[in-house]
């Protein structure tokens, strides 16, 4: 696939827009191989990624189902219901977690934007593989850490949803031209 069609074809598929069909492993390992080539100040690496698939998943989602339910003022039925989906919906989850560098050596917004990166390379190459994902920052996800253990100084930055879609689902086009968030000085 031509990289520039790949960048801008790049969006966010939900999982109520996935079909059945499990990734293998095999293709998700290679989107993590990828995720390994982001940019990185200091050669920090930051990126960590926790994989929730199989039967692991229904766990998952009822965990953060009740921790919602237990640490929302007034949590909706209809919410809940919809963190379970997410997970049930998916052919995988990946915790998407920051490791941040013990000496500190580079400000911790470039360790989360490196993170970010490891992300977006995940993501653009996963049309080649017609996977779909979409990436979430939940309020519960600072309590994946009492389902998968964490680092020391490792948190978790949200949850990147995988799954194989049809391909009539409607992508959304950009909303505005990049000209307008451009300014040019010579």
């Amino acid at each position: 696939m031509d990289l520039f069609k790949a960048i801008k074809q790049r969006r966010s598929i939900y999982p109520h827009q996935f079909n059945d069909k499990i990734i293998a492993d095999a293709d998700i390992k290679k989107l993590l191989e990828l995720a390994n080539w982001a940019p990185t100040h200091r050669k920090t690496e930051p990126w960590r990624f926790k994989i929730i698939s199989g039967d692991f998943k229904q766990k998952a989602g009822k965990f953060f189902k009740m921790v919602y339910w237990n640490n929302t003022e007034k949590p909706k039925t209809f919410k809940a219901k919809k963190i379970l989906q997410k997970f049930e919906q998916s052919s995988h989850v990946i915790a998407v977690c920051m490791q941040r560098d013990p000496k500190e050596s580079v400000p911790e917004w470039e360790e989360i934007a490196a993170t970010a990166m490891a992300v977006q390379n995940m993501w653009i190459a996963s049309s080649a593989l017609n996977i779909g994902m979409y990436w979430s920052t939940p309020s519960f996800k600072e309590s994946l850490q009492d389902l998968i253990p964490l680092a020391e100084g490792e948190r978790c930055l949200g949850f990147l949803y995988c799954g194989y879609f049809e391909d009539e689902v409607n992508l959304l086009e950009r909303q505005s031209d990049i000209s307008t968030k451009v300014i040019w000085k010579k």
